[in-house]
């Protein structure tokens, strides 16, 4: 496929909404004009890629109705990809279009503006709070999250387990006390790593994969 086959629908469509269409003016595939508007750019390419968010990035010093135009597909990577470009091209002010050319439906997915991000407090609370939990900085920068990654809830099991392998089979609240965990009880009682055992009444104690962690453990992380 070619870029060309793109233009042809996008003029027909612009057309219709009452723009003036033109291509190739200066270093723009597409351009439109209508009274009391600026002009509407449209960058034309058979696929997503940086180099087309870069040349719509150049064409906002013109006018900052820019869209980029892309051929629609099927199939989950393109539907992936779109979502991906959608979020992308709203952060960054401009448009987005695509084309299905078997029967040259235009659609346009998003417009140019200024965009502003819909902040969640409950995950930014989240966040904090693994912070001021976790203790040191025990993972390295981009490491792969794999089931041995270092995390707040981690760190307070393994203290919970470190006191059971010197002191032996104790209630929870003894164990809370002693690490500071205040969730010890629950932490030991729902067991997420296999680590603790139930050896009375509210008593836990270190399973034998909980002994051979405890082993395992470097000092620092306990």
């Amino acid at each position: 496929m070619r870029e060309t086959e793109l233009y042809p629908p996008v003029k027909a469509f612009l057309e219709g909404q009452g723009w003036e269409v033109k291509a190739e003016i200066g270093a723009a595939d597409v351009v439109a004009c209508r009274e009391g508007d600026p002009p509407l750019i449209v960058e034309l390419k058979v696929g997503f890629s940086l180099t087309l968010v870069h040349q719509a990035i150049d064409r906002q010093i013109i006018s900052e109705l820019v869209y980029i135009a892309v051929p629609r597909k099927t199939g989950r990577p393109f539907q992936s990809a779109l979502k991906n470009m959608k979020k992308l091209c709203r952060r960054l002010g401009i448009g987005l279009i695509t084309v299905r050319t078997k029967d040259a439906l235009v659609e346009v997915h998003c417009d140019p503006g200024p965009f502003q991000p819909r902040k969640i407090k409950v995950k930014k609370a989240r966040l904090l709070r693994e912070f001021n939990r976790r203790t040191g900085d025990p993972n390295l920068g981009g490491a792969a999250r794999t089931a041995g990654l270092v995390t707040a809830y981690r760190q307070d099991a393994q203290a919970c387990a470190a006191y059971l392998a010197a002191h032996g089979p104790s209630k929870g609240a003894v164990v809370a006390g002693a690490t500071a965990v205040g969730k010890a009880t629950r932490l030991m009682r729902d067991n997420h790593y296999g680590w603790f055992k139930v050896v009375d009444r509210g008593v836990y104690g270190l399973s034998e994969t909980g002994t051979g962690a405890v082993l395992s453990f470097d000092a620092e992380d306990v």
